[in-house]
Formats: structure tokens, C-alpha cells, sequence
């Protein structure tokens, strides 16, 4: 039976209809290529990035860097520009982060990868995991094997937008061999339970539940970052970085000056030290690094009654370092609170000690007076 003819109103909802689907379909394609676009040609993307095949020493052992802005490069002016005042201020140029210590004495013994600006920015990263992209985050200025977060807590070593550890494990997997011979240097804790807040916790109590739940979720973040790695990657070895005490950093000088609230904090911050101790007591693959024991060793403690008693670090130069804070190079710590100069070139030095020691690798010691040549020449060339 043949249909009754429509009518003009019917033809003309058919039309809209028929347009209105045709305008939905363009903006969804148009938001899809906004997408594309996005995760394809974001500024700084680098899913591919140099790799540092050509330039790179074969001989060298490659050393990657999970942690927080004790070990993100200084030289980083993406997330430092010019101007802000941060890592060094007047002497940023000359201000260096112990990575960059190591790539200036040991660059033929010791690959960090190639310097540049590396991921994208974290929103990016989220859209491109969600198509099944792999990219780092955040972007950064730094070497390609390092990974450290500046204000990044013990969870970005494996969950949320940082994933320090799955990052890394897609730039090792491409030259598994090579990272037979890799170290990876784990120096994370201070923004987790070792600032202020932390350290008052402990203070009071350093058994106390809630900061020690805060240390047994490092832990639990340490242990896992260790097991993925070597779970692809067996022979890959691990310096775990003891916690800092924070006590001695001169914007606390005025804090837990007693005995009793000092000895309070150390027992807190052992639980995670000895912890790291046990992991490497039973895994050669693994190595300690007493970061509290390091500082005592060269820069002291307080005294009896909790008040700053430190003595100076007096370079083979003669340049004498105290245990305060500024840019010039006589501050033992930046104005921005981190690490100075002559505090990373001695660390470099613990490090590659350590290396050698524990680890059996063969990197030339850096000696003090390499050490003290460093630290002179960078200085003469800010002048």
C-alpha cells in the first residue's frame, strides 16, 4: 500500500534533524582532532626524543635518578627560568645539583643521558595514557635518564601523573643489555614525613601512627619501584638514599632545640633507614647510602642542648663552607633551601665512592683536590 504523502512540516523537521546531526558530527570530530592534536603536537613533546646513541661513550655505565628536587638538575630553565631566583640565584650558572657534578667530572664513565628538555606537561601526559601513548611527566629540562620530580612525594615513584618508575622502565627497556650494567639512584622521603610537619610529628612521638603509616607507605612505594625494575630488568643495580634530617637545615635552627625532641626525631626517621639497611644487607644489587651519617661526618651535628654546633668544611683552596644559608658559594645551602655547591661535589664524590665499593663498578675516584679544582674553576668563572 503506498504511504500517504508528507507533509511540509515533516520534510522540514527531517532537514533540522538530518542538520543537526550533521553539527554534532562535526564537533565531535572537531573536538577529537583537538584531542589528536593535543597529544600529538603539544609543546614539548618528545615520545621518541634523542637517545644519545651517537654521542654517548660505550664503554660508560648508565645511571638513572628516581626522586624529588634533591635531584632534579639545577640547570633546568623550564621549570626554573631565568629570573625566578631559584637554584643558585646570582650563581645559578655556577650552582650545580650532584648529577651535574657527575656529568662535568665523570662523562665518559658515567652516561645520565642526553641534556635536554624532555615530556609534556601532566594534563598532556594523562590524555596521551589514555590512548595508550607512553610519555614522561612533567616536562623538563635535565638529563634523559633522570626522573626525579621537584615536590614529589614517595607515591610518584609508581602511581598518579609522575610514575617515576614506569617512565623509566620504557626508556630501559628499549636497550635492555645495556642496563645490565645500570645503576638507578632512589633518593626520595623529605616531602613525604621529613619537613616541618613531619619532624614535629616525630618530635612528640616517633612511633606514632600516622607518621609512621607515612613511612611505611614509602617503604611499600621503595619496595615496589625496586621489584618492577628488576622484574624486567634483573641485573640493573639500586643506591637507596638514606632520609636527611632535616634538623640541621638552617631554616629549622630554631626548632626541637632539646635533646629529648632531637633523639625523638632520629628514632622516626631510623625506622626508614634501617628498613633501606635490610634491603641491601640481603640483595647485592642494592647499596645504602646514610645520608644522615654523611652530613654528620663533614658538617656535624648540634650540640647537647639542641642548639646549632656545626663546623665549617674547608675546601684544599682554603674556601670554607658553613652550615648556613645563601647563594655565594661559602653557604653550605642555597637561598632556596636545597643543596649548594660544594655540598653536591662532596656528595658526587660519597657517590661515586660508593659505587666502586659496593657495587663493584670502576669509576675513577674524584679526589679532594678534583674536587676542590671543580668548585674553584666554576667560581672564577663567575666573577
Amino acid at each position: 500500500m503506498d504511504q500517504a504523502p508528507q507533509s511540509d512540516a515533516h520534510t522540514a523537521s527531517v532537514q533540522m534533524s538530518t542538520l543537526l546531526r550533521g553539527l554534532l558530527t562535526t564537533t565531535w570530530t572537531v573536538s577529537a582532532l583537538g584531542v589528536a592534536a593535543l597529544v600529538f603536537f603539544a609543546d614539548g613533546f618528545q615520545f621518541a626524543g634523542p637517545d644519545g646513541l651517537q654521542t654517548r661513550p660505550e664503554s660508560a655505565a648508565p645511571l638513572a635518578v628516581l626522586g624529588d628536587s634533591d635531584s632534579h638538575s639545577y640547570q633546568d630553565k623550564v621549570s626554573f627560568p631565568a629570573g625566578s631566583g631559584k637554584r643558585g640565584g646570582a650563581y645559578r650558572a655556577t650552582t650545580l645539583q650532584w648529577t651535574e657534578v657527575l656529568a662535568r667530572l665523570r662523562p665518559q664513565e658515567l652516561d645520565q643521558g642526553e641534556w635536554g628538555v624532555w615530556g609534556v606537561h601532566r594534563v598532556v601526559a594523562r590524555v596521551q595514557d589514555w590512548v595508550g601513548l607512553q610519555n614522561r611527566a612533567p616536562r623538563k629540562e635535565d638529563y634523559q635518564y633522570n626522573f626525579a620530580i621537584s615536590g614529589a612525594g614517595c607515591e610518584t615513584l609508581t602511581t598518579g601523573g609522575g610514575r617515576q618508575v614506569q617512565r623509566l622502565l620504557s626508556l630501559m627497556d628499549r636497550e635492555p643489555a645495556r642496563w645490565r650494567d645500570g645503576v638507578v639512584v632512589l633518593r626520595i622521603g623529605a616531602n613525604s614525613f621529613g619537613m616541618d610537619d613531619g619532624l614535629d610529628q616525630f618530635a612528640r612521638d616517633p612511633m606514632g601512627a600516622g607518621i609512621q603509616g607515612e613511612v611505611a607507605k614509602c617503604l611499600s612505594q621503595v619496595r615496589t619501584a625496586i621489584a618492577l625494575v628488576h622484574a624486567k630488568h634483573p641485573q640493573t643495580r639500586f643506591v637507596l638514599v638514606g632520609i636527611f634530617d632535616n634538623t640541621h637545615w638552617p631554616r629549622y635552627f630554631d626548632r626541637w632545640q632539646s635533646p629529648q625532641a632531637l633523639a625523638n626525631v632520629a628514632r622516626g626517621l631510623d625506622v626508614y633507614d634501617k628498613a633501606l639497611q635490610r634491603m641491601a644487607a640481603v640483595d647485592p644489587r642494592i647499596a645504602f647510602l646514610d645520608d644522615r651519617a654523611w652530613f654528620a661526618a663533614r658538617w656535624g651535628t648540634r650540640d647537647a642542648q639542641g642548639r646549632p654546633a656545626y663546623r665549617p668544611v674547608v675546601l684544599p683552596s682554603g674556601l670554607t663552607v658553613h652550615n648556613t644559608i645563601g647563594d655565594e658559594p661559602q653557604h653550605a645551602v642555597i637561598a632556596d633551601g636545597h643543596a649548594g655547591l660544594v655540598w653536591n661535589v662532596l656528595w658526587a664524590q660519597s657517590l661515586v665512592e660508593l659505587l666502586n665499593q659496593r657495587l663493584g663498578l670502576k669509576i675513577t675516584p674524584i679526589g679532594d683536590a678534583e674536587a676542590s679544582r671543580l668548585v674553584d674553576s666554576l667560581l672564577a668563572s663567575n666573577r
